[in-house]
């Protein structure tokens, strides 16, 4: 029998929602709500997608951890409100975080497998298939742009700001050269001969 794989503590995957929320909660306190529409949605969804039920997940896994705290801060017209701050523990871990290599990523693309192992499909159903990844590439890139356009391209950026611009432009970067391979590949299937049509 293998050996089973020992269990992971948490926060110590070589990218976790923790540390990204850890980073967002050292820019400022905020509450999951804010953490989900003002972070998530509006900054590093390029980056780093995560839905509701997620984010408050990991607050509550954080919170256990002592690396964050929450206080409920009372409102007489609306809900009540949980506003989320970083701890020193957290503060340390997410610096031992930011300065330590991470292994490279193991990419799991269905996409290229599909197309690995599509030589049974006649030619119009592979293309179709990667016109349709063209297409949520092409918002990908056009998500990315709004992001540069909304934020990012003031000439007196802050440092801050700059770090965000260095990692843009590699997301928008990989994302053409993606949707360059794409067009490529639909021209080559073009001109393949049809397996349905020999």
């Amino acid at each position: 029998m293998g050996r089973a794989c020992p269990p992971c503590s948490f926060g110590k995957p070589p990218m976790s929602l923790a540390h990204v929320i850890l980073g967002l909660l050292q820019q400022q306190e905020r509450t999951g709500y804010d953490l989900k529409t003002e972070c998530f949605d509006d900054c590093i969804s390029h980056l780093w997608p995560a839905d509701q039920a997620q984010i408050y997940r990991t607050l509550d896994k954080l919170e256990s951890q002592a690396w964050i705290t929450c206080t409920v801060e009372i409102q007489h017209d609306r809900p009540n409100r949980k506003v989320y701050r970083i701890t020193k523990a957290g503060e340390t871990e997410l610096t031992q975080w930011l300065q330590m290599h991470h292994p490279l990523p193991v990419l799991r693309e269905p996409l290229l497998v599909q197309l690995y192992l599509a030589a049974q499909l006649p030619n119009e159903a592979i293309v179709d298939l990667l016109k349709q990844e063209l297409e949520a590439r092409q918002e990908k890139l056009a998500q990315c742009e709004a992001i540069e356009a909304l934020s990012l391209s003031n000439p007196t950026a802050s440092r801050e700001q700059k770090l965000h611009q260095l990692v843009l432009d590699l997301v928008k970067q990989r994302e053409q050269t993606y949707l360059d391979w794409l067009e490529k590949a639909i021209r080559a299937v073009h001109t393949l001969r049809d397996r349905n049509n020999p």
